[in-house]
C-alpha cells in the first residue's frame, strides 16, 4: 500500500486506478454481502468512493436502485464499463463526496468502503454534514474502515472507535461499531477495520 501522506490527493486516487489498486478486489467486500444477508441494507442506496463499483453492482444485481460516485474518473470509468457487460443498472458520477447535497437527491442507506479514513481531521464534520444532506431521516450509514488494531504504517491512517463517535456525535445514533475485516489483493488475511452503522436522526 502507499503512505498516507499520498492517500488525500484526488490525482493520486486517479492514476491509482489506472492499474488495479490493492483495494480493488474485484468482488463485493464480505462486510457487505454479509449487511445484505442480515436485511441491514435497504431502499435506495448510494456507495461513497465507489472505486470501480463492486459493491454498488452487487446490490443492484440484487434488486437495489444503486448510486456510485467517486472523485477519480478513471475509476467511474471502470465502473461503468463493468455494469454494461454485466447488464446492471447503477447511476455512476463523478462527484465529491464532501459535497453530496450537490446530487439533489436523496437515499435509504448510504455505504462507505475505505473513504471515511481517507479524510483529515477538519474534512470529517464536513463529510458528516454532507451525509446528512442525502440521507433520510432514521436512514443508515455503514462505514468499514481501518482500524486501529492494523499494524504497520503503510496504507491509510487508522481510525479508532473514539474518532467514529466524535465525528457522528451531533445528529446522528450509532447503533454499533464492530471488529471487522476490510479484504485486499494482498492475501488471504485482511485488514483489521471497523464496520459502523449510524443512523441520521
Amino acid at each position: 500500500m502507499v503512505l498516507i501522506e499520498h492517500l488525500e490527493s484526488h490525482d493520486f486516487f486517479d492514476s491509482a486506478y489506472e492499474g488495479i489498486p490493492p483495494w480493488d478486489i474485484g468482488r463485493p467486500q464480505k462486510e457487505f454481502i454479509r449487511l445484505v444477508e442480515e436485511g441491514e441494507i435497504r431502499g435506495r442506496v448510494l456507495d461513497v468512493g465507489c472505486g470501480t463499483g463492486e459493491n454498488a453492482l452487487y446490490l443492484a444485481s440484487l434488486g437495489f436502485e444503486v448510486w456510485g460516485i467517486d472523485a477519480a474518473p478513471s475509476a467511474i470509468k471502470k465502473a461503468k464499463e463493468k455494469a454494461k457487460k454485466r447488464g446492471i443498472t447503477v447511476n455512476f458520477l463523478v462527484s465529491d463526496a464532501l459535497k453530496l447535497q450537490l446530487l439533489q437527491n436523496k437515499f435509504d442507506t448510504v455505504i462507505d468502503c475505505g473513504l471515511f479514513h481517507v479524510f483529515p481531521d477538519e474534512e470529517r464534520p464536513i463529510f458528516a454534514a454532507s451525509l446528512s444532506s442525502v440521507l433520510y431521516p432514521g436512514g443508515k450509514y455503514f462505514m468499514l474502515c481501518f482500524s486501529e488494531h492494523e499494524p504497520g504504517s503503510y496504507g491509510p491512517r487508522r481510525v479508532t472507535q473514539a474518532e467514529i463517535r466524535a465525528t457522528f456525535s451531533k445528529g446522528w445514533k450509532i447503533d454499533y461499531i464492530r471488529e471487522a475485516e476490510l479484504e485486499t489483493t494482498f492475501g488471504a488475511e485482511g485488514v483489521k477495520a471497523w464496520l459502523s452503522s449510524i443512523a441520521r436522526l
